[in-house]
């Protein structure tokens, strides 16, 4: 078999990827299960799509082995396939963000629109973490912060926010963070800790961007 035909299988193979990926249901999808194993039915659910459309653009993610999947009962449960795919997610964002305007206006409209709130920088937090000038929450979904979170984060889902207000301290500003850039999660806990009196910010980035963060300051 001579170079070329080697050459010719082996891009065959990678555009294999590419095309499971041509689906910008199925990008969506990628990036939910980047915070951890979900149901099909809380796919369906977050994606606001019916049980049979997550079903058939898993199955094409599956055939291209981006995700694997395991049986739990009467529920079918779905991963990321490698931890390289939510490396790989994170990359195609910000490629996108750097090439393309129409996403960077699309991310200032989707971001801003009605928000009226100040952000921190990773470095920032990192620096205000270490000196215990802020209290970090993490509004995802319990099992997603048990896959994965900053250090040092406490779990608060959004749903439990209100009924434990009390127990925040009150010597400490509150910084809130969820699924990354276009999670709105984060907006709606800040927006709620401001509307009961307490200092509260938005961490615009996700846990896969704290990672990426620290493997450039380490």
């Amino acid at each position: 078999m001579n170079e070329r035909v080697l050459k010719d299988l082996l891009f065959q193979e990678f555009a294999r990827i590419g095309k499971s990926l041509s689906s910008p249901k199925r990008l969506e999808i990628l990036y939910i299960l980047s915070q951890g194993p979900k149901s099909v039915e809380a796919l369906s659910k977050i994606t606001t799509m019916s049980v049979a459309n997550v079903s058939q653009h898993l199955q094409t993610l599956s055939n291209s082995r981006m995700v694997k999947f395991q049986k739990k009962g009467n529920y079918v449960i779905y991963e990321l396939a490698n931890s390289a795919i939510s490396d790989f997610l994170s990359s195609l964002r910000v490629l996108s963000e750097k090439q393309y305007i129409e996403v960077q206006q699309i991310k200032k409209e989707f971001l801003n629109a009605n928000l009226d709130m100040d952000g921190v920088s990773l470095s920032e937090l990192q620096n205000k973490m270490e000196k215990g000038e802020v209290l970090l929450l993490d509004v995802r979904p319990k099992e997603e912060y048990e896959t994965a979170h900053i250090p040092g984060a406490v779990s608060m889902p959004i749903e439990e926010l209100s009924e434990k207000l009390s127990s925040l301290p009150t010597d400490r500003d509150v910084v809130a963070y969820c699924r990354g850039p276009y999670c709105l999660i984060s907006a709606k806990a800040v927006e709620l800790l401001k509307e009961k009196g307490v200092p509260a910010y938005r961490l615009e980035s996700g846990v896969q961007d704290w990672n990426q963060f620290q493997k450039h300051v380490n």
